[in-house]
């Protein structure tokens, strides 16, 4: 099977213009084509009025041998590569030890599908409820109900990527086609058949709740074990090979393979794996605010009469800005016809996400608009550092807001000119509980705010009317990353506590849904290898 790339036909195409461009394209007679499967779909908007959609075509056609000797210098026709998942082995019956994986996001989830897919009937820990349980203590808290620091946003089964805009494209290297095997996984649990082929496929918060339900079904169908309301609060280490684990619920589990799969809000773990000398660095990551528009608006600038095509969807954008000072200001998260939701996990504290739905047919469009910080420069002294400066910063928003969890916003005219704000324009707010209108220029260090007014009006040059006075901003987005790396090595274990494998999001080697099950992969299969005694590490 042949795999070609960079097919291009207008929007408006037919179907028998496919299978023309494949004949055109090859120079081969239509009785010599036997299949045409679309692998991948994106499209080319740069010109608005004469958007290009743009194909990965897999081609079954008559000695495609000889073909491939025609097109050897032609990049876009190449053997279509082997994409189906291999598993790395399979548990004996005689297996005595169970490993065990501390959270249930989506890298969790991924390393506890593996491994009971191979057969290791791995135990699941997850801190917070059931997925239906989650969303209630979630939505109850949008509400204005008290906040459960346990079952929110970033805590309970899904993780964060479960109010989310359910976004699945990642820029990973993937070699070994990991991300088919995600989608694969997700499709069969009820995931859009589109995932598989369009360039950016998403999900959205209520259709990633019925998917993760099925999931967890096959786990213990298969074998393993899910303990919903139990966080981990020790691990027992000796010699430097990890034992076992003190949960909340005063158990000791005893596991020499532990897949830490925590994700980035698990501040009280970080804390106590530092305690425990695991090696911890501080990281990167970003601060900044939600920014809010009409969603017709970002459609007619980047779609133009195209807006509202069935095929092209809500549109999105991805700005960067490299300021005077040598900040980086950049668009974050996305979420087109979606909502700015409340994602605070402490008390006293105020954080935004941003979430959608399938559909993305809310009014507004909003992404997190952050500026990269770093350790040296911005929170030294310490590997947990970058905690404090988060924990810092929603604490005030929380304060500017009204100490409730209203989040503080500002009209962007307003943040621009340096002025509070009073009444609201055009852009009503999509956050809830809700917000109260004042001075941004409270929440977030001089240096972040200076670059963010000066990245604003640079993003008005790409998108027209992105600094209209008007849009909004809401306080403050602080969740983009994890502020701390758990260093592993090549086996994937922890660089000094060996049967530790720090994964995902939240040990810094993920970033979103796709990125984070890919992780969950390569740790699962470094995990059965160590336990069946054949790893050999596989460098990426």
């Amino acid at each position: 099977m042949l795999r070609l790339t960079d097919i291009k036909l207008p929007l408006e195409h037919q179907d028998a213009d496919l299978t023309q461009a494949v004949l055109n394209k090859l120079g081969c007679k239509e009785e010599q084509l036997k299949q045409v499967s679309v692998f991948k779909r994106g499209f080319d908007a740069r010109n608005k009025f004469d958007i290009q959609l743009i194909y990965t075509l897999d081609v079954e056609v008559d000695d495609h041998e000889s073909l491939l000797v025609q097109f050897e210098h032609d990049p876009h026709v190449r053997i279509s590569p082997y994409t189906r998942y291999q598993f790395v082995g399979q548990a004996p019956q005689t297996l005595t030890e169970r490993p065990v994986v501390i959270g249930f996001g989506p890298c969790g989830l991924f390393a506890g599908l593996l491994l009971a897919q191979m057969g290791f009937k791995p135990i699941i820990l997850e801190r917070g409820k059931e997925v239906r349980e989650r969303t209630k203590d979630t939505f109850g808290f949008w509400r204005k109900k008290p906040l459960n620091t346990e079952s929110n946003v970033q805590f309970g089964e899904g993780g964060a990527g479960t109010f989310s805009d359910g976004k699945l494209y990642s820029q990973v290297k993937d070699r070994k086609h990991y991300g088919r095997k995600v989608l694969t996984e997700f499709v069969e649990a009820g995931a859009p058949d589109e995932i598989m082929y369009v360039s950016k496929p998403h999900i959205g918060t209520f259709k990633l709740v019925a998917m993760v339900e099925r999931m967890r079904a096959q786990i213990i169908a298969l074998g393993g074990e899910i303990r919903f309301s139990t966080r981990v609060d020790d691990v027992h280490i000796e010699n430097g090979q990890l034992t076992g684990l003190s949960l909340s619920t005063g158990e000791r589990l005893d596991s020499r393979h532990v897949v830490l799969a925590v994700g980035h809000s698990a501040r009280d773990t970080f804390k106590m794996l530092y305690d425990r000398n695991v090696y911890i660095e501080a990281k990167p990551f970003s601060v900044g605010f939600r920014i809010e528009h009409e969603q017709s608006m970002i459609d007619e600038c980047r779609f133009g009469p195209n807006a509202g095509h069935p095929i092209l969807g809500a549109a999105d954008y991805k700005l960067v800005h490299h300021c005077k000072s040598g900040r980086t200001v950049y668009s974050f998260c996305m979420c087109p016809g979606g909502t700015v939701v409340a994602a605070a996990s402490e008390e006293g504290r105020v954080v935004t996400n941003g979430m959608s739905q399938y559909s993305r047919h809310e009014r507004n469009a909003n992404s997190a608009i952050v500026v990269g910080i770093e350790p040296e420069k911005d929170f030294p002294g310490h590997p947990l550092a970058g905690i404090d400066l988060q924990r810092q910063l929603e604490e005030q928003a929380y304060a500017l807001g009204g100490s409730n969890y209203d989040a503080p916003a500002q009209l962007i005219g307003d943040f621009l000119a340096g002025i509070s704000s009073s009444t609201l324009g055009d852009v009503k707010p999509s956050y809830t509980p809700g917000i109260k209108l004042t001075d941004l220029s409270n929440v977030l260090p001089d240096y972040a705010i200076r670059a963010i007014r000066e990245a604003i009006p640079a993003f008005d040059k790409q998108i027209k009317g992105f600094a209209k006075p008007d849009g909004l901003l809401t306080g403050v987005e602080t969740r983009t990353s994890s502020p701390i790396s758990i260093k592993r090595g090549a086996d994937y274990q922890s660089v000094n506590v060996n049967g530790l494998y720090p994964a995902g999001e939240g040990a810094g080697y993920a970033g979103g849904i796709l990125s984070a099950g890919i992780d969950g992969i390569k740790v699962a299969e470094a995990v059965a290898l160590s336990m069946l005694g054949n790893y050999k590490p596989d460098i990426d």
